[in-house]
């Protein structure tokens, strides 16, 4: 088990550990749960969903990596395809306040970039910001994502964000989670066919600017994340931060880095390259290479 999850895992109720034990045995579980599992863990607790969801929140709090606030923020993303993501707010010291993830990112873009369609609900442990808010809008779920809160009943987004400004008001119809192909040819080894990739299905209906990053560890495993832009401009989530909270919740950390590479479009109207490199090398990565993607 990894060394983040103890502390969590020894307040856990009894029956809850026994049946999570052989999950977290891995030092590199992957902060989610299939739907089979979800079903397993309900079987072997009795709880509902709703409250399986709310025990098994200091396991996403412990995802956190808070090192300048210290205030450890887990959410559980609950995907139609019946999967549960884990994820914790990410701080980046040496780095700017803004490239802070917060955990419904975090817990959203987990599961994006696991491939998940859609979310219904979304379990956080502390009310979510106006920027989570405003985020959370952008996704293909809209106002009626659920949203549940320990001590008080769940309600959607609707109820969350009233009188809500969105991509539907900018006349954007693809939205956050929805599949996306800008039509890139993904060339070049494997790193760069990685960062392509992810920015192919990039969601920048507002710039048209997509791009994806794609780190390598040094045992050769990569990691690649992609841009999720918002209509409200300030809570778009940059490529870098999807790839780096994708690699913390696998249980990897930054010293594991080796590489990475940004894709992006040179014509672009705005880049992701300074605040890119400025961040990876604060967190010890000097390997940093930025490819145009092709046509």
């Amino acid at each position: 088990m990894h060394s983040r999850f103890h502390s969590a895992f020894a307040n856990l109720a009894k029956d809850l550990q026994s049946a999570l034990a052989p999950l977290l045995a891995d030092d590199h579980f992957p902060a989610m749960l299939s739907a089979e599992q979800v079903k397993a863990l309900v079987s072997a607790t009795g709880l509902d969903e709703d409250a399986l969801a709310f025990a098994l929140l200091p396991l996403a709090a412990a995802c956190a990596r808070a090192d300048l606030s210290h205030f450890n923020v887990g959410a559980i993303a609950r995907g139609v395809s019946g999967t549960w993501y884990f994820g914790g707010n990410m701080e980046f010291l040496g780095s700017s306040m803004q490239q802070t993830v917060h955990a419904e990112q975090s817990a959203i873009s987990h599961a994006w970039l696991r491939g998940e369609k859609s979310l219904v609900a979304i379990t956080v442990n502390y009310t979510p910001c106006g920027h989570c808010r405003q985020f959370m809008n952008e996704l293909n779920s809209g106002l009626d994502l659920r949203i549940a809160l320990p001590g008080r009943d769940p309600h959607t987004l609707a109820d969350y964000l009233p009188d809500a400004f969105g991509p539907k008001d900018l006349e954007i119809n693809t939205l956050l989670m929805d599949d996306e192909d800008h039509g890139f040819t993904s060339e070049g080894e494997a790193l760069v066919k990685a960062a392509i990739t992810a920015a192919n299905q990039s969601h920048a209906p507002y710039s048209n600017a997509p791009s994806g990053v794609a780190i390598e560890l040094s045992n050769g495993q990569i990691f690649a994340g992609r841009y999720a832009e918002n209509a409200a401009f300030n809570p778009s989530l940059p490529p870098l931060q999807g790839t780096l909270n994708l690699l913390s919740l696998n249980g990897y950390d930054y010293p594991d880095m080796r590489r990475a590479v940004l894709a992006e479009r040179p014509d672009a109207p705005l880049t992701q390259w300074d605040a890119t490199s400025a961040t990876l090398r604060a967190l010890g990565c000097r390997y940093v290479e930025r490819v145009a993607l092709p046509a």
